[in-house]
């Protein structure tokens, strides 16, 4: 068995389904911290069966919101002095902009350069967000055929 130690200050990303670190990591464009990050995959859990775990060693200044838009299992411990002082489970927000990329060609925004992407939550439950300018449907099931881009990632120590 491999032991992962705690923190002293940071955030752990936790229950994130099994396979969906990586993404993740990506969307948060993590490599691009200079702080530690550790990514546990395919870990044993007792609720999921198997699930990822990212923890990352510094307080991040993002909106963690996003992440409800990939996964809505995702829980967010907020570590300070080794102790959990927050848990936080995403909410899915009701309007995202610039975060997803419509993947219809016929979209005004794969023709109008500038323009942002906005998506509207159409199905809570479902996860399924919806283009304003053509409607075309992204659920969290379908990150690999969509763009995610999370803006203004900034760690401190």
């Amino acid at each position: 068995m491999i032991t992962v130690s705690g923190l002293n200050n940071g955030v752990v990303i936790d229950h994130i389904k099994d396979g969906g670190a990586m993404k993740i990591y990506e969307y948060l464009h993590l490599e691009n911290l200079s702080c530690p990050v550790v990514i546990l995959q395919h870990a044993k859990s007792n609720k999921m069966g198997h699930k990822d775990m990212i923890k990352i060693d510094g307080d991040l200044d993002v909106n963690f919101d996003i992440l409800g838009v990939l996964d809505s299992n995702i829980t967010l411990d907020f570590i300070k002095d080794e102790k959990i002082v927050k848990k936080y489970i995403p909410k899915r927000p009701e309007m995202i902009t610039g975060v997803i990329k419509c993947k219809n060609p016929r979209c005004i925004t794969s023709i109008e350069q500038g323009l942002e992407h906005k998506f509207k939550l159409a199905d809570a439950k479902k996860g399924i967000y919806r283009c304003v300018y053509c409607e075309t449907a992204y659920s969290n099931g379908e990150t690999s055929s969509v763009s995610i881009n999370i803006p203004h990632l900034k760690v401190t120590n």
